[in-house]
């Protein structure tokens, strides 16, 4: 049976009748409210071919705020590293602890207490780091960051190091060793040789680059022409480091003669890093220094042929190879450019105002530290600076933390690591907090699909 009201418009029905189309328009038209025939309503705006209605900018910045972006989630892996770590605060303070026994009875004393202990250990790692609002002088007041920037300076060029090896296709683990010669050569250079000031600081500097450099040079050429893995190198030259360190104190001539303990001669006033904020402020020029080195590397990674190169073959060896470029000198320039940076973060441990003598522990755990600093970095130069400073002020912050709140310095590594955890575990983050894909990652998805 046919249809007896055929649809208007259609090729394969017969025309609608004119009461049809009638019947249409009065239903599509707007029609005057009651008792009102003079005010019609108008028909719905539509907007012209081609044109699309723009969302207004407050709702592009709350998209862009709330999308899966480098920054936001960085932001938000330490909002969480910080909320486990108070967990880890409640749980570690015996008295806050105990309150949890009788929460049923009296909630309010268990929130008080877990409240009270974990904003004391953050605003003492805020005062520590930061500003002390209680600081009554001018020195007082700036020795937080004067701190932050003191543990920041070797972080920054041993974070370097790891991050320009990562981006040349290499896993750069020898960062400790490599600032372990450095150190030891810049203090040589310090306490041995006569020289006038400033020319005595440049000749240690250098020693202390060429160390590390040389250091890097032999896991490089040893990768490039034999295929050894760069990791077991590394780490071999760390323990061969270490432990030419602890020899060489205590020979004649490097150890202090003054001293019975294994401690070397002191560092020439003349070989020193200057202090930036006076002599009672530890911050020093070696910051200046590391600041200079991220925008080198910046624009040796961006802006260079060699930059280009290594890019290239940290992304396919393969492919640079059959593009004529020298995978054998990049891994080689690599290593060597990478141990020059951790060199010159040793060279600030001893030359700078961290200490001014050779010790078993002088190098702290600088290399190691700047893995994860270049992992919290992007391994980009200037996230590597942020990570570095962000990690400074948690060292910092925690000497104050300990002191003044009594939880454990570990605690504040834990932090670190957690912080990297989440930072390594992006996918983690954005579940937890829902975020939308940033908009780059939008538009890459709409041309791979054709728009």
């Amino acid at each position: 049976m046919s249809d007896v009201n055929p649809v208007s418009g259609s090729p394969d029905k017969e025309p609608a009748t004119e009461a049809q189309e009638a019947r249409s328009e009065a239903r599509a038209t707007p029609t005057a409210p009651a008792g009102d025939p003079d005010r019609a309503v108008p028909p719905a705006a539509t907007p012209a071919p081609g044109k699309e209605s723009r969302p207004t900018l407050g709702k592009l910045f709350l998209d862009n705020l709330w999308a899966a972006n480098t920054v936001t989630v960085t932001v938000l892996a330490v909002l969480l590293a910080m909320l486990v770590g108070a967990v880890l605060i409640i749980v570690s303070d015996p008295e806050v602890l105990s309150t949890y026994s009788y929460i049923t009875a009296r909630p309010s004393d268990a929130l008080n207490a877990s409240w009270t202990v974990v904003s004391e250990a953050y605003a003492n790692l805020f005062k520590g780091a930061i500003f002390d609002p209680d600081a009554s002088g001018f020195t007082a007041a700036l020795s937080p960051i004067s701190e932050t920037l003191t543990y920041t300076a070797p972080l920054v060029f041993t974070g370097l190091a790891v991050a320009l090896a990562f981006r040349g296709g290499l896993f750069n683990i020898g960062a400790q060793g490599q600032a372990t010669i450095g150190v030891i050569l810049s203090a040589v250079v310090g306490f041995a040789l006569p020289l006038p000031p400033g020319v005595h600081l440049l000749v240690a500097l250098i020693a202390g680059a060429l160390g590390g450099a040389l250091w890097g040079f032999i896991p490089g050429i040893l990768k490039a022409r034999t295929g050894a893995h760069e990791v077991i190198n590394t780490i071999m030259l760390n323990y061969v480091a270490v432990y030419f360190l602890s020899w060489i104190i205590i020979q004649s001539g490097v150890q202090n003669p003054n001293r019975s303990d294994a401690i070397s001669k002191p560092v020439e006033s003349s070989a020193q890093l200057p202090r930036l904020l006076g002599a009672d402020l530890r911050v020093h020029a070696g910051i200046l220094v590391a600041v200079l080195a991220t925008w080198f590397i910046a624009w040796l990674l961006n802006r260079s042929t060699l930059g280009f190169e290594l890019r290239a073959v940290g992304e396919n060896p393969d492919a640079a190879r059959t593009a004529g470029i020298s995978v054998t000198k990049t891994y080689v320039l690599v290593m060597v450019i990478s141990g020059l940076l951790a060199g010159l973060g040793g060279s600030n441990m001893v030359l700078g105002s961290t200490a001014n003598a050779l010790t078993p522990l002088v190098i702290a755990q600088i290399g190691f530290d700047g893995i994860l600093v270049a992992l919290l970095g992007r391994v980009k130069p200037w996230g590597v600076l942020l990570a570095a400073l962000l990690f400074g002020a948690l060292q910092a912050g925690g000497n104050r933390m300990q002191s003044y709140s009594g939880i454990s310095l570990e605690l504040v590594t834990v932090l670190q690591a957690l912080i990297v955890i989440f930072i390594a575990a992006p996918a983690m983050v954005k579940a937890i907090f829902q975020l939308r894909a940033a908009r780059a990652a939008r538009l890459q998805t709409s041309l791979a699909k054709g728009w």
